[in-house]
């Protein structure tokens, strides 16, 4: 079924039904961002070591994620979908218990490591079904003229997530590192339950299959491999800031990992409200008076003036309000690159495209994490932002010269 096809009550229902459930997967996955960093160190592992639970995860949905968007296209969305949530739970669950036996001493050393860098292999491998597939549901929904604004609508999902996540895991936190783990793992399955009970198919009936190579044509579609680009090396900028700030809160306020956990709990929280509120309530309007591609420049600029803003912080608040900063250009990016893919091809793309968009975020989180531990260990702690807010202003001046039209083929 389309937007067109469908009751217009039955279609807003759908969309909020889809909304609650990518905010709550993000809140499952974004529970465990103030934890990661003490999580490491506790297990007795490097900075860099750590960064690559974040890389395995990435490298399997880097891989994985074209080939889900383009089954949803076969097989349909919502199978598709539910699969990527229940994946995630099983993944996560492993990584709690590995993590649980480690820091009981029961497992150490390189075992220990491989393990746990394997469980977020699988991770990576059946959650990164969730996103392009969620992307290709809320576009069976949009026409072209409300696109941004309905992707949008995924943006907030995950800014909301962002909000809560954090500060639920510094919270739970206090019980312990793996409380936060056990706890996305629960959360992720009650939210596949509710997703395969409520959301319906929107994938139309009858619609045609694109091609084999399909995604490769896309790979060379009018502005379609600047977005791309742009969607890889800004999350390869931000991913960066994500990996480190955990090591940087706690050697530059001179915490305990426990009180760590919860000082960067509460600065993300700080970060999702301000996030979520931009896309809740600004990018709606924006999107519709402004083209894609302002929005774009906007967001990256916005977004590497707080990376360089954030080493000159020092304590608590000077780091938040970099954050926030940060948070209002992500807040402002994110859907608009959405958006410029999905008006960028027909409606028979919307899966493949979102598959590729995907693709692209991963590759950016594969690298982001050992580039910035890597960077953090080895150079200096300021390195990684100076180094994400280098790559944000490149990608502005390129979206600058370049001037991408968002119109398909």
């Amino acid at each position: 079924m389309s937007a067109s096809s469908t009751p217009p009550t039955a279609t807003g229902r759908t969309r909020l039904t889809l909304f609650f459930t990518i905010f709550i997967a993000m809140l499952g996955l974004s529970v465990l961002f103030p934890i990661i960093a003490p999580l490491g160190r506790q297990l007795g592992l490097t900075e860099t070591q750590t960064g690559w639970f974040s890389t395995g995860y990435s490298l399997m949905q880097f891989i994985f994620s074209p080939i889900w968007g383009s089954r949803s296209e076969r097989q349909g969305r919502k199978p598709v979908l539910i699969l990527g949530l229940v994946g995630f739970s099983i993944s996560f669950g492993l990584f709690g218990v590995l993590a649980q036996l480690g820091l009981q001493g029961t497992l150490g050393g390189a075992a220990l490591f491989a393990l746990l860098v394997g469980s977020r292999l699988i991770g990576g491998m059946l959650s990164s079904a969730t996103l392009p597939t969620a992307q290709a549901m809320m576009a069976d929904l949009s026409t072209k003229e409300d696109r941004a604004a309905s992707l949008g609508l995924i943006g907030a999902a995950f800014g909301l997530g962002v909000v809560f996540g954090p500060a639920i895991g510094a919270l739970l936190s206090t019980v312990s590192l793996t409380a936060p783990i056990f706890f996305s793992t629960a959360l992720g399955l009650i939210t596949a339950l509710v997703a395969w009970r409520t959301l319906p198919e929107t994938r139309r009936a009858g619609a045609p299959e694109q091609p084999s190579g399909s995604r490769r044509a896309l790979l060379g579609q009018g502005a379609i491999p600047l977005f791309l680009a742009i969607s890889a090396l800004s999350t390869l900028a931000s991913v960066g800031m994500e990996q480190t700030i955990g090591f940087y809160v706690q050697d530059t306020l001179a915490l305990t990992p426990g009180s760590a956990a919860r000082t960067v709990g509460g600065m993300l929280t700080i970060f999702g409200l301000v996030a979520a509120i931009v896309q809740g309530g600004a990018i709606r309007p924006l999107a519709k008076k402004l083209p894609t591609t302002p929005l774009v420049a906007a967001g990256l600029l916005i977004m590497a003036a707080g990376m360089f803003l954030l080493p000159t912080g020092q304590s608590f608040w000077p780091i938040t309000l970099a954050l926030a900063v940060i948070g209002i250009g992500s807040a402002v990016l994110s859907p608009s690159l959405s958006a410029a893919l999905s008006l960028s091809v027909t409606d028979d793309q919307q899966g493949a495209v979102a598959g590729l968009n995907s693709s692209a975020l991963a590759l950016g989180r594969m690298a982001g994490p050992l580039i910035g531990t890597g960077l953090y260990q080895s150079a200096s702690h300021a390195a990684p932002y100076l180094l994400s807010g280098s790559v944000l202003l490149a990608l502005l001046v390129w979206t600058l010269i370049s001037r991408p039209n968002v119109n398909p083929a």
